[in-house]
């Protein structure tokens, strides 16, 4: 049966060890507060630049937020390196991209919930067409002005990826 809304998709449900206990619907997860799995996508043009979004305003967690990154949560039995590439193809509107390279997973626990989060990156050379239902404007922005966006205040980050950002700068040994 295919889900009539993004609250029917079936989700893993998994322990502080990352270890799957069962399945439950996304909204249940999200009201229960339960611990899922997600993969953030730090989108790069051929140029270096690094894709930045804002969600729409339908999205469940988090709407009409900027992101850096594209991504979402993993279906019932998916793995990282798949929904890595299948959410960023979708987001990006492309088709095509190499395999995204896996970098770093953490649990994120704040604002929203928690979910074990696994960082990765890609590079898209093709033109972009974002998906409407995801994305509400786009941009590629360089480091320094994604630096200066993020340290700025001006703009509402979400927090999942605001932590995955400071945490990329981290790994890479610098500021974010």
């Amino acid at each position: 049966m295919t889900p009539v809304s993004a609250a029917d998709e079936v989700l893993d449900v998994v322990d502080r060890d990352d270890r799957v206990v069962g399945q439950a619907r996304r909204g249940e997860v999200y009201a229960e507060g339960l611990i899922h799995r997600c993969v953030f996508v730090l989108a790069r043009d051929a140029e270096g630049r690094i894709f930045v979004h804002r969600r729409t305003a339908s999205k469940l967690v988090f709407p009409s937020y900027y992101d850096m990154f594209v991504g979402g949560v993993l279906g019932a039995g998916e793995s990282y390196a798949q929904a890595a590439l299948r959410e960023a193809e979708e987001e990006l509107g492309v088709s095509g991209l190499p395999q995204p390279e896996p970098l770093f997973k953490f649990l994120y626990e704040g604002p929203g919930g928690a979910w074990w989060s696994y960082v990765h990156e890609v590079r898209c050379a093709a033109a972009v067409r974002p998906q409407e239902s995801e994305v509400a404007w786009h941009a590629f922005l360089t480091e320094d002005e994604l630096v200066r966006r993020v340290a700025g205040g001006e703009w509402p980050w979400v927090p999942d990826g605001l932590e995955a950002y400071r945490r990329l700068a981290e790994y890479r040994g610098r500021d974010a």
